[in-house]
């Protein structure tokens, strides 16, 4: 069996065989085209996944040129090694675009090569240590998989990570910012993103039994690094989310999508945010993870302990939380 990987589409090829047709209208969306004479499936992750389940993979064929097959096999690895949507469209999109610059075949990459692409990164783009460190990260994780005996150091200096103060609002700045909402479920969504110090990326992933209203405790399952935690929710916006959920019947996602089989997606969370300030009239340069920032920066001022900070965001390392401490907090 030969397939054709695409942005679109995936084309797979085979003769006439009933046992492979049937696998194949196993996969959602399928559709067979008639003047390539080979089935059609949506290019996306659980259906790479899907196909590579009811097909033998030592049987599947990649016709494509060299440069998408090696993209191709690093999008497998970062999804058998179970990396997040957003760190498998990042390290993709470091690799392409390293690919771009340096412009020949990426087996033929010396140490110099990627040097001059990370110079190139810092002094032409002027991009922030952030970006060249995931840059780093990437492009060391592509040749670890997919070329792990190409003879390149990868024992890369990365820069000193910027020292930004996280931009804060003050508590009558949120009261007015969720406020400045007619609509329940949107001020629910920063309602609870702000009292339990959310990422955009839990909030939406937030389910009905996952809050322990006796307890006062929400359960946030397979946040960033794969890890589980507890964070606190107030009785406050319990009555606030049951309220919500009986209004809109809700009774598996808190914040479902269009689809109630699916979850409210990131992006619109930011739409709403950004609506919010907009009507709020609030002119900082701030983001839906400003919530977070400003729910560990009252909890501070409160005299709440740091660690206790820390467990309740999820930080691995308490350096992450001490930047809390500096009074140059933009407020």
């Amino acid at each position: 069996m030969k397939i054709k990987i695409k942005e679109g589409n995936i084309l797979v090829y085979f003769n006439y065989d009933k046992k492979k047709i049937k696998k194949i209208k196993k996969i959602e969306n399928y559709r067979w085209n008639k003047k390539e004479r080979c089935w059609l499936i949506p290019n996306n992750e659980k259906n790479i996944k899907k196909l590579y389940q009811l097909f033998n993979k030592d049987d599947i064929e990649v016709l494509e040129n060299k440069a998408d097959i090696k993209i191709n096999r690093l999008r497998e690895k970062l999804i058998l090694k179970g990396y997040s949507p957003q760190t498998k469209k990042a390290y993709i999109s470091h690799v392409k675009l390293f690919k771009k610059y340096i412009n020949k075949d990426l087996l033929e990459v010396k140490q110099k090569d990627i040097k001059n692409y990370l110079i190139y990164l810092k002094t032409e783009k002027n991009n922030s240590s952030s970006y060249i460190n995931q840059a780093i990260s990437a492009i060391k994780f592509f040749y670890k998989e997919i070329y792990p005996n190409v003879n390149i150091n990868l024992n890369l200096t990365r820069p000193k990570k910027d020292t930004k103060l996280p931009t804060v609002l003050s508590k009558n700045e949120v009261y007015n910012l969720i406020n400045s909402l007619d609509n329940i479920k949107h001020k629910a969504i920063l309602s609870l993103t702000y009292s339990s110090g959310l990422r955009v990326s839990e909030v939406v992933k937030i389910k009905v039994g996952d809050i322990d209203s006796k307890r006062g405790l929400l359960h946030i399952k397979n946040g960033k690094g794969k890890k589980d935690r507890y964070t606190i929710i107030s009785n406050k916006i319990i009555k606030q989310l049951r309220d919500y959920c009986r209004m809109y019947k809700i009774d598996h996602w808190l914040f479902p999508g269009q689809k109630k089989s699916k979850h409210l997606t990131t992006r619109t969370v930011q739409r709403i945010f950004k609506k919010a300030c907009k009507k709020a009239k609030i002119l900082k340069k701030v983001s839906v993870h400003s919530l977070r920032h400003s729910f560990a920066t009252h909890l501070l001022e409160k005299g709440v302990d740091l660690r206790y900070i820390q467990e309740l965001l999820g930080h691995k390392s308490s350096k992450t939380t001490e930047i809390y401490y500096d009074k140059k907090v933009i407020m």
